[in-house]
């Protein structure tokens, strides 16, 4: 199993960033997929999630609600995370995650791309 996460940078506050994960070695369409992140010196927290490829079935986090948009292609395995308005606070590193939907565990991880925001 292989999530490679990619996508980050250095972006000035109000600019945008387009995150994308490309999956391999499991059933992505049947796989919650997921982004968290993780600034310095604080916990892993959560970002957004999609159930599946119609863009209904998605949750954010209120922190990043109205900015933030995740998407995913079931043809291609990878799940995406469009960044817009970004603000320092955002600055992390963004990790991508998948879980089956039977589970609320989340199974696989990537290895994370930093995201730095500056002011």
């Amino acid at each position: 199993v292989q999530l490679q996460a990619s996508g980050g940078g250095l972006v000035q506050t109000g600019g945008s960033l387009r995150l994308s994960c490309e999956t391999s070695g499991f059933t992505f369409s049947s796989y919650i997929m997921a982004w968290f992140r993780q600034a310095a010196g604080k916990e892993r927290e959560f970002v957004a999630s999609s159930i599946n490829q119609s863009g209904g079935s998605t949750t954010y986090a209120d922190s990043v609600k109205g900015r933030f948009t995740i998407s995913r292609d079931n043809a291609k395995n990878t799940v995406f995370l469009q960044m817009n308005s970004l603000k320092p606070e955002d600055t992390a590193v963004y990790y991508c995650a998948a879980r089956p939907r039977t589970s609320l565990r989340f199974r696989y991880w990537g290895q994370g791309t930093q995201v730095t925001v500056s002011s």
